[in-house]
C-alpha cells in the first residue's frame, strides 16, 4: 500500500509542476501581449488579432493551467500533511496573491477589450516582473522550508 501512495504522490507531484510552468507561461506572456495591444492602433486589424491571442491564451492555457495547479497542490498539501507547516502557509499566500494577479489580469484584459487603456508600457513591463518574484520566493520556500 506504502508502494501505491509513493507512487500516486510522484505523480501528483509531476503533474503539479508540469501545470505550474504551463501556469507562469501564461503570466509571463499576457501582460507581454497587452504591451504590444496597447502599441496596436486603436480598431485597427491589430488590435483584434492581439485580443484573439490573449483570449486564446486565457481560455487554453492560462485559466486551465490554474486550476489543475490549485487542484493538484492541494492534493499535494493533503498528501504530505503541509497544511501543519509554516513554509506552506507562506507558499499558499504568494499562490493566492498570484491568483489574484491572474484575476487582475482577466480583468485588464476586458478593459481592453472594451477599449481601455489605463496602464501604460512601462508599468505593464514592471507588471511583468511579479510572476519572476513570485516563482522565486516560492521555489525557496518549498526547497529550502525555512520555518
Amino acid at each position: 500500500m506504502s508502494e501505491i501512495l509513493d507512487m500516486i504522490y510522484l505523480w501528483l507531484k509531476a503533474g503539479h509542476i508540469i501545470f505550474v510552468i504551463f501556469w507562469m507561461a501564461g503570466l509571463f506572456m499576457l501582460p507581454r501581449y497587452f504591451v504590444y495591444h496597447q502599441e496596436s492602433e486603436p480598431g485597427s486589424p491589430e488590435e483584434a488579432r492581439w485580443f484573439d491571442r490573449e483570449a486564446k491564451l486565457r481560455k487554453i492555457i492560462l485559466t486551465p493551467s490554474l486550476i489543475v495547479v490549485w487542484i493538484l497542490g492541494l492534493a499535494l498539501a493533503m498528501t504530505t500533511g503541509a497544511f501543519s507547516q509554516g513554509w506552506f502557509h507562506a507558499k499558499l499566500l504568494l499562490v493566492v496573491l498570484l491568483s489574484g494577479y491572474h484575476g487582475w489580469l482577466v480583468s485588464y484584459a476586458k478593459k481592453l477589450a472594451r477599449g481601455e487603456r489605463s496602464l501604460t508600457g512601462k508599468k505593464l513591463r514592471l507588471l511583468n516582473e511579479v510572476p519572476g518574484l513570485a516563482a522565486a520566493l516560492i521555489v525557496v520556500l518549498v526547497v529550502v522550508k525555512p520555518f
